[in-house]
């Protein structure tokens, strides 16, 4: 009885996560949200936010995503140009997103969806928009088997840019 339960429930959540897609999914970023390289903010701005500034730049460090959904799919990354991809999968994920690359914070939980193949930077795979948005030189792999996956990565620019975000420098141009 408990495990019927249990796959009625997962399967309501997943059946349900589609009507949750405008809110959960990551989007591109818009026109707004993609300040120019050059936009400076004033010393009190960068003062406010410094502690939300240096708290996201730490979660932007490491990528450790649980997805529940249909699918097979399995991928390594050693940076973008040493990076291969291969399957298909629909969820919804829970965890650390990993690298936000951009400035608007993402959510800890969304719809995540990625089809097809990708080798290196020859990529093959739909474009759907609610992807896993991986960063230039992360490390890292998933492995997605019938109806649960895992993705596990360290972006270490993302290190990078925590640490001189201590002293105010920005090196990803992400900080709020």
């Amino acid at each position: 009885m408990k495990h019927s339960t249990m796959l009625l429930l997962l399967t309501g959540f997943i059946a349900c996560a589609p009507c949750f897609a405008e809110t959960a999914a990551e989007k591109p970023p818009t026109e707004e949200e993609k300040a120019p390289a050059h936009e400076s903010h004033s010393a009190i701005h960068k003062i406010a936010l410094y502690i939300p500034n240096v708290i996201l730049d730490l979660f932007d460090v490491v990528r450790l995503r649980v997805r529940v959904g249909p699918g097979i799919a399995a991928d390594v990354r050693a940076t973008k140009l040493a990076s291969v991809f291969v399957g298909s999968y629909g969820s919804v994920y829970a965890g650390l997103p990993g690298p936000r690359n951009r400035r608007k914070p993402k959510l800890p939980i969304g719809l995540e969806s990625r089809s097809g193949l990708q080798v290196s930077v020859v990529d093959g795979t739909a474009d759907t928009n609610i992807g896993p948005d991986y960063g230039p030189t992360e490390i890292g792999l998933g492995v997605h088997v019938l109806i649960i996956g895992v993705d596990v990565g360290v972006e270490p620019l993302e290190l990078l840019d925590f640490v001189t975000g201590l002293v105010f420098i920005d090196l990803r141009d992400d900080d709020l």
